[in-house]
């Protein structure tokens, strides 16, 4: 379904809820066949049946437009595609002037250039790529140095993904090489025979034993694997003379430890029993017992003290956590780009609140997002923009995702209230079935049921309707009451209005 498509449906259901004139209104109300809301003198919003059909103007002069929640796509002014979503997160589609992507449950996914698009700035830029999750990879670069095309696990190669260099293998589980940092290692059988070349060397026979060696770097070994460890990591190379190398080594689950510039740690039953201490680069002590459930931890910027599940308190640098009777409650507490934030949490998701405020004038009103889950959302931006919506059982699901809010949102916003500034306001009830709008700078007040009843104010001229204009009563500043019929109006008033 393209947006030619979509603009014809809506056509269509324009025709169904009657002909009219031009006039002040804002909307124009033929529930549930269309509603239709001016919003700029080049577009305006449109939904029929509903939250179902829709179109309306998006961010940066993009048209957004589609069949909740089958299908919902994105438009720029020229009517080029810019992304598109089926059955979220079933398909998903993206694309700018050079590079398009899609992606199917994000395990089948497929990139490359745009027809017509400048050539890539590096073989890695833009790349041609299809991959199907966990079967088949695949990257043409138009260079054989940096393309690849692997079948899992019968045959192939994949380059630089995954954190590493280069992942070969054949028949895995029968042989399987990997690269990284310089080092190869190969396996044959996987994991069982292992051993490294390059800029590291090693061997290992899995579990009973194994060692890799980066010549002035590190050594590690392991015995009966995991049970027995002994690494060895030297210090860097612009180290002062004398720093102590770092060691970590354990017989599990007896003892474990764990030391080196500035800390030293032990652990005594492994994981229950324990210390840390550091005296650089801050002074910290730290004693566990049964852990995780006792830790007490003090030192310069990090505090733990943790009684769980009762209570658990810990600020690491600023970032305040608090835990009561886990996981009842929860409450953080952190500064992030010169903002003071919180968040509150009730069983994980049923109460739910972020609150962001000025570090430097806590005056100023705070901007804040509420969830109580599944009856109600709450938006407000501190700024006079305030928001929400009855019932919301899925936004604290996936906050700031606005594939789902385009997609799924609208589906259950029985009840939507939006103030944009004090003293103008929009709200909807049974997705436009019921609408009010106030905006006391234009002295302009505005109430449809439907297409039965409306009422529209501005300053001193009144109307009221039944029918959509079947009848009417109109009133201006230089008249009084008159009566009117088949007074159907053509479109509603072009405004600025943003939902």
């Amino acid at each position: 379904m393209n947006l030619r498509r979509l603009t014809a449906l809506l056509g269509l259901a324009a025709g169904i809820a009657g002909t009219r004139a031009e006039v002040a209104e804002h909307e124009r109300n033929g529930w549930p066949i269309l509603v239709e809301r001016g919003e700029t003198a080049q577009a305006e919003s449109r939904g029929a049946l509903g939250p179902l059909l829709f179109s309306k103007p998006a961010d940066d002069g993009m048209t957004q437009a589609g069949l909740r929640p089958l299908w919902v796509q994105t438009t720029d002014a020229r009517g080029d595609f810019r992304a598109a979503l089926f059955l979220y997160p079933i398909f998903s589609y993206a694309a700018d002037a050079e590079i398009y992507k899609w992606s199917v449950l994000n395990l089948i996914n497929r990139s490359g250039r745009r027809e017509g698009a400048a050539p890539p700035r590096s073989d890695l830029e833009g790349h041609t790529g299809f991959d199907v999750w966990p079967f088949w990879f695949s990257r043409d670069t138009g260079d054989p140095e940096t393309s690849y095309y692997a079948l899992f696990p019968v045959a192939g190669t994949i380059k630089q993904r995954l954190g590493f260099e280069r992942l070969s293998w054949f028949l895995l589980p029968l042989y399987g090489q990997a690269k990284k940092h310089g080092a190869t290692t190969t396996a044959a059988p996987w994991p069982f025979v292992r051993w490294t070349r390059g800029t590291a060397t090693g061997f290992a026979l899995w579990p009973l034993f194994g060692w890799q060696e980066r010549p002035g770097v590190s050594r590690e070994e392991f015995y009966l694997w995991p049970l027995g460890y002994n690494r060895t990591t030297q210090p860097a190379a612009d180290a002062p003379a004398g720093t102590p190398s770092v060691r970590e080594y354990a017989a599990l689950p007896f003892y474990a430890h764990a030391s080196g510039p500035g800390y030293r740690g032990e652990t005594f039953l492994w994981p229950f029993f324990g210390y840390t201490d550091r005296t650089a680069p801050k002074n910290y002590h730290e004693s566990r017992y049964l852990w995780p459930f006792l830790v007490q931890g003090r030192g310069e910027g990090h505090v733990v003290e943790r009684w769980a599940p009762l209570y658990t308190h810990s600020n690491i640098q600023g970032y305040d956590k608090t835990w009561i009777a886990w996981p009842l409650f929860k409450h953080l507490r952190w500064d992030s780009d010169g903002v003071s934030q919180t968040k509150t949490q009730l069983l994980y998701f049923f109460y739910w609140n972020r609150t962001q405020r000025s570090p430097t004038n806590p005056a100023l009103p705070a901007a804040s997002i509420t969830h109580v889950w599944p009856l109600v959302s709450i938006w407000d931006n501190g700024a006079g923009r305030h928001q929400w919506q009855f019932p919301s059982p899925i936004e604290v699901f996936f906050p700031g995702n606005e594939k789902v809010r385009a997609a799924w949102t609208p589906l259950f916003s029985l009840v939507r209230y939006d103030q944009r500034t004090p003293g103008d306001v929009h709200a909807s009830f049974l997705w436009d079935g019921i609408t009010w709008e106030q905006r006391d700078v234009e002295k302009h007040k505005e109430f449809h049921l439907g297409p039965l009843f409306s009422s529209v104010t501005h300053g001193d001229e009144r109307r009221i309707a039944i029918g959509n204009g079947l009848v009417s009563w109109q009133r201006t500043a230089t008249q009084g009451w008159r009566l009117l019929w088949l007074d159907f109006r053509s479109k509603p008033a072009i405004t600025s209005l943003s939902r």
